[in-house]
């Protein structure tokens, strides 16, 4: 799986931005098997990096999100226009709900973002994901929350596992 996602950089190196965003959303949706951390890695929740998740070809939500949010900065798309969301995601039509994470694209910080999520294949702006509710959202540059434009707090001091995803991207030379 390495060899395609290097194949996916090459190919989508010079390409726009709406067929970077989609052909790297379809790539990880459709290569990795959803499965729990616990069934993966023998842990409740466990962050994999992109290089860990395409090894096993397994991974959970934070996974694919971080694999995209990799591989589009890799494309060249700037960290400021990328966030991981942490949400509430409703299931179905009933009122159950469950932590869940997307990859938000903002054009501008006080833009809607579009969400790449592997549970929906098309990517859609956030206001047509009503089954979606944000909690806060980060990249490597800032914690976000709510709705805020503003950065809370430094992500990797206050988010343990980002801390320790991006430690192991930079053991593994992805950062």
């Amino acid at each position: 799986m390495l060899e395609e996602w290097f194949r996916l950089l090459d190919r989508l190196t010079s390409q726009p931005l709406r067929t970077q965003l989609r052909d790297t959303n379809d790539f990880f949706n459709r290569r990795i098997l959803w499965l729990e951390d616990i069934d993966i890695w023998g842990h409740e929740d466990y962050w994999a990096t992109p290089l860990e998740t395409m090894g096993r070809a397994e991974g959970d939500c934070e996974d694919y999100s971080i694999a995209k949010y990799i591989t589009l900065n890799r494309l060249g798309v700037p960290t400021r226009t990328l966030r991981l969301i942490y949400v509430r995601a409703r299931i179905g039509r009933s009122q159950i709900t469950q932590a869940h994470m997307v990859l938000g694209y903002y054009e501008t910080p006080a833009s809607e973002p579009l969400i790449l999520d592997n549970l929906v294949p098309s990517i859609t702006p956030a206001s047509q994901r009503v089954d979606l509710d944000p909690i806060f959202s980060f990249n490597s540059d800032g914690l976000w929350a709510g709705g805020s434009t503003q950065s809370r707090a430094n992500p990797a001091q206050r988010l343990s596992r980002w801390s320790s995803v991006l430690t192991r991207m930079q053991e593994q030379g992805f950062l």
